[in-house]
């Protein structure tokens, strides 16, 4: 390699470094998209599942199939919500009692 096809080689690098858009290097710990809120995370979970719905079974159920099973998938994951909300408060209730049980002393019991 001579020595002027290295320092063309080196000019034209040089040449495309500069014309490049520089790296980000910004490193946060926020993102661009803001997280989903719970609402919305559920929402798209139910219209994926209604699109879904709708590509598999239109042409043998009709093409209100996507519309009422995203509805509905809407409505069984809010109330499958409150249910683990209510099921969370009952299992830490009958934690809290276990562990008072098993862990009371036989001289607190006796007195």
């Amino acid at each position: 390699m001579s020595p002027e096809s290295a320092n063309s080689d080196l000019s034209q690098v040089i040449a495309r470094m500069k014309s490049e858009r520089a790296p980000v290097l910004i490193f946060s710990s926020t993102s661009a998209r803001p997280e989903a809120t719970l609402d919305e995370a559920r929402g798209e979970l139910a219209s994926a599942i209604g699109q879904l719905a709708h590509t598999i079974f239109s042409k043998k159920y009709g093409p209100l199939v996507g519309t009422v099973t995203k509805t509905t998938a809407e409505t069984l994951l809010k109330s499958a919500e409150e249910n683990l909300y209510r099921a969370k408060g009952d299992a830490t209730l009958v934690i809290q009692e276990l562990m008072d049980r098993a862990f009371t002393s036989k001289t607190n019991k006796k007195k």
